[in-house]
């Protein structure tokens, strides 16, 4: 196995090296960078002061002369500043370094090294990601034995349709009308809109903050957690109808195991095999949850609604590095899928079989 994982482990730096040269390419080709944006904010307040020349009378107009002759050295500044002074090739070669060994630089909006803005709109995307994460395992896995189990009966039917109407509605129609529904919108006001945390939180008891905290994540976790309740829950039904039908279940039958037995002694184990192959991404994914629309909605402020605005903005540094870290942590659980199925079911062997 190790030299199968040596092997997966040297593939991933040609392939972070495509991922990065892709998105330089992208982030140069795209008009207007960071020099051009400040340059026009700067032009805007030179336009503000025109007003101000007009009534200032000539010794405004003087100064606003000799603000437009610094033009040219302010843009010779800012090149210099972002680097982009230097020649394309030297630049990408830099940036290649710095995100090599994981320097990502300082962000050009938030005047903050970008693994400290990271740092600080996590909390928000863990705890987004680890209870909908937990949600959606814990809920869907034993509906889709049970639907499995049941199969054709009105349990199954009804169930099925209901998750498929909530898989249909994009998560951020749902939580518009949750809003308007329990969110003191036009009906009730029920559920807190704001933060995931009150005003007084602080000073509540240990009992009231947990308390308070859950009632806030109600809705944002209904409108991640209802898209992914139909993928998983038909994966897994259909995994153990799959295994239910074949022989070793009818043998197991005829030898006088239990039905109980039979079904999560034998079945469980080769029937959670295609669903071991999304459970490393989606646990390592609950780090890095966002959602742009879903975050605005409830004003939340996580690493969707910072990746939206470095976007916007330019701001290359948190741009490069997070999509960096995020390829990198799609790749690492990619192998660590892999080796999961291993675990799962000894007849897999990444050893070259024998002629």
């Amino acid at each position: 196995m190790w030299p199968y994982i040596i092997k997966r482990l040297l593939l991933m730096l040609p392939t972070l090296f495509g991922i990065i040269l892709i998105t330089f390419a992208v982030l140069q080709m795209v008009p207007g960078g960071p020099v051009e944006r400040m340059i026009s904010q700067l032009r805007a307040s030179e336009r503000a002061g025109e007003s101000g020349a007009a009534a200032g009378g000539a010794v405004g107009a003087g100064l606003l002369r000799q603000q437009s002759s610094l033009d040219q050295e302010q843009l010779d500044y800012l090149n210099k500043l972002y680097g982009f002074d230097k020649p394309v090739l030297e630049r990408f070669v830099g940036w290649l370094k710095r995100l090599f060994t994981f320097d990502f630089g300082e962000s050009y909006y938030h005047h903050k090294k970008v693994v400290d803005l990271v740092l600080e709109k996590l909390p928000v995307s863990m705890t987004l990601g680890g209870w909908s994460f937990l949600l959606t395992y814990l809920t869907c896995i034993p509906l889709g034995v049970l639907k499995a189990v049941r199969a054709g009966s009105r349990f199954d039917v009804f169930s099925s349709v209901a998750i498929l109407i909530g898989y249909s509605i994009p998560g951020f129609v749902l939580g518009v009308f949750l809003i308007v529904l329990f969110g003191g919108g036009s009906f009730w006001s029920v559920f807190p809109l704001r933060g995931l945390t009150s005003d007084n939180f602080e000073q509540l008891s240990a009992l009231g903050k947990m308390a308070d905290y859950l009632w806030h994540l109600v809705l944002p976790l209904i409108c991640y957690v209802i898209g992914s309740f139909a993928v998983l829950t038909l994966l897994t039904k259909n995994s153990f109808l799959d295994e239910i039908n074949k022989q070793y279940v009818y043998t197991a039958r005829a030898k006088g195991l239990s039905e109980k037995k039979v079904l999560f002694k034998h079945v469980f184990r080769n029937a959670v095999i295609p669903l071991i192959l999304g459970f490393p991404g989606s646990f390592l994914g609950l780090f890095f949850t966002g959602s742009l629309l879903i975050e605005t909605l409830f004003s939340l402020d996580g690493l969707g609604l910072l990746s939206y605005e470095s976007i916007i903005s330019r701001d290359y540094p948190v741009v490069m590095a997070t999509l960096f870290f995020f390829s990198l942590l799609a790749l690492v659980s990619n192998l660590l899928s892999d080796l999961s199925l291993v675990l799962v079911d000894p007849r897999i062997s990444f050893e070259r079989a024998p002629r």
